[in-house]
């Protein structure tokens, strides 16, 4: 995992060089800024090294072609295989991206499995990608007739420019073609079809998910677990651990937050305890929060409020895990892809509504949770991988019918409100990994469950001077003031920040 920059058709190697700075919490292991030899293109990157530890320093530079990566390509020993391994000079899983340009074939992108952003250098092209769901960021800006990249929005702060911009999620920019979309989320499934075996689909969603794991744990360092002790964290540490266990290896690594006595310490206490991992927790308190607000701000590049609130857990859960690990597996995704949202519960009685909804709030992870994800890990220098979102997943999760995901505890009783059950089918495909009592807990919020709320609450009166209750209205503008205070062109930041509540949608 790391961070780069590029520019290009822009010669300020000094600039290059102000930019990954801002960068280097995302990659501390290396650090360097290259210009290609007749070609005008600077690169910049830093590393945190993952795969190919000894050997896969970037920018990655043979011959014309200049490659950086931010992510992990994860089917990158079959390329390797498949594409030579006598080609290759490193070990790095991000090579593989320059020899599959290199083939020539419209459609190479399509062959990386993985999250990734990458920009890649020829002498007259520059292209620049980004991962089917935007699990790891990109953002494109224009200097004068030149182009810059960047991992994050803080590399483009003071350099004076009136616009920058995300790179869409499954989409590929290339200087002499343009833009196009290399990538589709699959539209949902409504309704069953007349012999569909919900024993049979949901024990084979088992082994996708349980695929999905092992894929998304391969690494050249130890992958430890985020666990809130709800169903999503619960399920990926269950088979995280099932699978080290059979390799014979050491147990997992997993890491609770929350504040003393929350409902997520003891229910991932219980959960570790259930599944024999190797259990890390910290209990936060307000004054922790008064002491990391801002900085939370600043690493998230958002002044929302839902966002804030979800990403304090968050860096308290990084920070924790970063002290024994590098990387580690979240369960973000599931609510997506399965139906875990209160709000869903009005798509209860229309399945074609309800696929539609799911399938649309896969296309705008990119900047609200995974924003949060990504920005907050990267922050303690931590790689957070998303196996409920690989692409094998995706693809099977959204062939199961929407009226199985979202179902009616008692389909005899018409209203909605607390009597339909949040991701019942993931629930049936995973029940033998967990205790029933966990299985069917009730979903809370991570800041919920955590304890944030309350906490935040304290915290928000001491950094107000306040003694009554703060509101939403006054929490919004006093993270606002914060971005503001952090940012020199604040008004850009918050321009691109996503916002929770306008990525839900009412039935």
């Amino acid at each position: 995992m790391c961070g780069l920059i590029c520019l290009w058709n822009v010669g300020d190697e000094e600039m290059a060089a102000r930019m990954i700075a801002r960068l280097d919490h995302r990659g501390p292991d290396a650090s360097q800024v290259l210009r290609l030899e007749n070609t005008p293109v600077i690169m910049g990157h830093c590393r945190l090294s993952i795969i190919g530890p000894e050997d896969g320093a970037q920018p990655i530079l043979q011959g014309a072609n200049m490659l950086i990566v931010n992510g992990e390509i994860y089917n990158h020993a079959d390329l390797r295989a498949i594409l030579g391994k006598d080609n290759f000079r490193t070990a790095s899983d991000s090579e593989t991206i320059l020899h599959l340009f290199r083939t020539g074939k419209a459609r190479w992108i399509d062959r990386l499995d993985g999250m990734f952003a990458f920009v890649l250098a020829t002498p007259d092209r520059i292209i620049a990608a980004r991962d089917p769901l935007g699990i790891k960021p990109l953002y494109m800006a224009r200097i004068g007739a030149g182009i810059a990249f960047a991992s994050e929005l803080k590399a483009f702060d003071g350099l004076g420019l009136t616009t920058f911009e995300a790179v869409p999620p499954g989409m590929l920019y290339d200087s002499r073609d343009g833009w196009r979309r290399w990538y589709r989320i699959p539209q949902g499934t409504a309704q069953a079809e007349p012999g569909f075996d919900i024993d049979v689909t949901a024990r084979e969603l088992g082994l996708v998910i349980d695929a999905a794991v092992a894929k998304w744990m391969v690494a050249d360092v130890e992958v430890g677990s985020f666990l809130s002790g709800g169903l999503d964290s619960s399920i990926i540490a269950a088979i995280a651990q099932r699978q080290l266990q059979q390799a014979g290896k050491a147990p997992l690594k997993t890491f609770a937050v929350g504040t003393a006595g929350s409902p997520d310490l003891i229910a991932a206490r219980a959960v570790a305890t259930h599944i024999g991992s190797d259990h890390s927790e910290y209990v936060f308190t307000a004054d922790d929060i008064v002491e990391n607000l801002s900085h939370v701000i600043y690493h998230l590049e958002s002044a929302d409020i839902d966002l804030v609130r979800s990403a304090i857990p968050t860096l308290f859960a990084s920070r924790l895990a970063r002290r024994q690990v590098k990387a580690v597996l979240t369960g973000e995704g599931a609510d997506e892809l399965f139906a875990g949202y209160t709000y869903q519960h009005a798509y209860v009685d229309d399945p074609r509504a309800l696929a539609d909804e799911l399938t649309r709030s896969l296309g705008t992870m990119h900047n609200i949770n995974l924003q949060r994800v990504d920005r907050i890990s990267m922050a303690e220098s931590l790689e957070a991988r998303t196996p409920f979102l690989d692409r094998d997943l995706i693809d099977f999760a959204q062939s199961i019918p929407a009226a199985l995901k979202l179902r009616r505890t008692d389909p005899d009783v018409t209203e909605s409100t607390g009597l339909t059950t949040e991701k019942w089918f993931l629930r049936k495909a995973c029940e033998d990994l967990l205790p029933d009592s966990l299985v069917w807990r009730k979903k809370a919020q991570f800041d919920e469950g955590s304890g944030t709320v309350a906490a935040l609450q304290q915290a928000l009166q001491t950094l107000t001077g306040e003694t009554g209750e703060i509101g939403r209205e006054q929490e919004g503008a006093l993270y606002e003031k914060i971005l503001r205070e952090r940012f020199i062109d604040s008004d850009l930041i918050l321009k691109n920040a996503g916002r929770w509540a306008a990525n839900r949608v009412a039935a």
